[in-house]
């Protein structure tokens, strides 16, 4: 290494072992890690949700296939910044703490969201409405890049041994009623989310701000709770010892070991992209397409029942992913989308609504064995000492180059190739997972390293 990497701390660290919290402070550390992740991903997906009022509000386009477009452009920025945000609090989070920087996100992206449900419209100020929705939407992607491999690094580095898959799969449980929520939301206000109503004037012409002001109470909440709560045990003994990076990113690039593994967490997330941000994210605009022609109440609903079967699903895939490993859940889950994924795709397809919640759950209920794993999975790749830095990069690349873009590709793909892009999507990406998770040295039933 060079000497600008602070060496290992001379006096006794454990190279490999778990400082877990004490039992009576894990439920704490869950509410605190899931509240902040809940709120997080409420206010990152609810700008999925409400794309077709964004496109009417803020893009001045004569259809609303172009506005998706642009909505969905918006969407796919933000996530080129959420490496950035990664890095910052990576780098931040491995030096001065987890809980500090878990503080700092919520604060961030819950001020951006109320900032969206303020903004005035395209009719108001013109280009300037979509230039600052555009800007509050970069800082909801750069507030995300600090969160998912904070938290999940954080419950990790709390929990006992032999349940880190399931502590962390709380996690995921969070994230996905977080979208049920926005979902729930979203169908609430649908009578109000369109042309007619919006410009109609009264309470139409601004209840389309309500799903992002909910952000402020939430972030009151999630702000309350983090605040109060404790760093990790791994962190503490790490910076009692004197054994914290000088420069964690360095580091990380340091040694091919690293190097890999965040290859690897780059690789292996592959199946998000067809599953947080096509299944769920932009299920209900693919439901609505001239395709399928659910109405907007009614492609909430497929989606939000999927979204009730993964939350059930993901707990029981956590604790498998402790007996069995991580590497054979993620592993099955990869084979069984690539089997699966154009059957479920074809009873959506048929415009059946019984069809479309049948197939959309059996998809979900796959996806639980990727989604519930993968983060402890990464996580289980790094030392503490650069666990946050490396593993918040190499994720968050992965969620910009093959998530954010998901929404875009598949709206823009679908009118030239068909309604069965995203199952094609689902297998490609599933293919890959698979290929990235058989090269995974499993580490699941090993302590986490503090050091390398």
């Amino acid at each position: 290494m060079t000497d600008t990497i602070s060496p290992a701390p001379a006096g006794p660290v454990p190279a490999d072992h778990t400082h877990a919290a004490p039992s009576g402070s894990i439920r704490k550390v869950v509410l605190a890690g899931c509240v902040g992740i809940f709120v997080e991903l409420y206010d990152n997906g609810i700008f999925a949700f409400m794309a077709t009022a964004l496109a009417i509000v803020f893009f001045d386009v004569s259809t609303s296939s172009d506005a998706l477009l642009l909505v969905f452009a918006g969407y796919a920025i933000s996530f080129f910044v959420r490496p950035l945000g990664a890095v910052i609090c990576g780098v931040l989070g491995d030096k001065i703490g987890r809980q500090k920087m878990l503080v700092f996100v919520i604060m961030l992206i819950s001020v951006a969201t109320a900032g969206i449900g303020v903004l005035p419209t395209y009719a108001a100020i013109g280009v300037a409405a979509p230039a600052l929705l555009i800007s509050l939407r970069l800082a909801q992607g750069f507030s995300v890049g600090g969160e998912a491999a904070g938290a999940m690094t954080f419950l990790a580095e709390h929990s006992p041994e032999g349940k880190r898959g399931l502590i962390t799969s709380y996690a995921q449980i969070a994230s996905f009623l977080a979208l049920l929520t926005g979902t729930l939301v979203a169908f609430t206000m649908s009578p109000w989310l369109n042309a007619s109503a919006i410009h109609g004037g009264g309470f139409g012409s601004w209840a389309w701000r309500i799903p992002f002001l909910i952000a402020i109470p939430m972030g009151l909440i999630g702000w309350y709770i983090r605040r109060a709560i404790s760093d990790t045990p791994n962190f503490g003994k790490l910076k009692e010892s004197g054994g914290l990076s000088r420069n964690p990113l360095k580091e990380a690039f340091a040694t091919p070991e690293h190097r890999r593994a965040m290859l690897l967490a780059l690789f292996i997330p592959l199946m998000n992209g067809s599953g947080y941000y096509v299944l769920f994210s932009y299920m209900p605009t693919f439901l609505k397409g001239d395709k399928i022609g659910f109405s907007t109440g009614t492609a909430l609903i497929v989606t939000a029942t999927s979204l009730v079967a993964i939350s059930i699903a993901i707990p029981f895939m956590g604790a498998l992913s402790d007996k069995l490993g991580r590497k054979k859940v993620i592993a099955g889950a990869a084979i069984a989308m690539a089997v699966g994924a154009i059957p479920c795709y074809a009873l959506i397809a048929t415009g059946s609504f019984a069809l479309a919640v049948f197939g959309a759950c059996i998809m979900a209920v796959i996806f639980a064995g990727h989604t519930a794993v993968i983060h402890i999975l990464i996580v289980e790749l790094f030392p503490t000492r650069v666990r946050y830095s490396a593993y918040g990069l190499g994720y968050n690349i992965s969620s910009a180059l093959f998530g954010g873009t998901a929404p875009l590709l598949m709206t823009w793909l679908i009118p030239h190739f068909g309604i069965y892009v995203p199952a094609l999507y689902a297998v490609a990406t599933a293919l890959g997972t698979l290929a990235a998770v058989s090269t995974v040295t499993d580490r699941a039933h090993l302590p986490l390293r503090d050091t390398l």
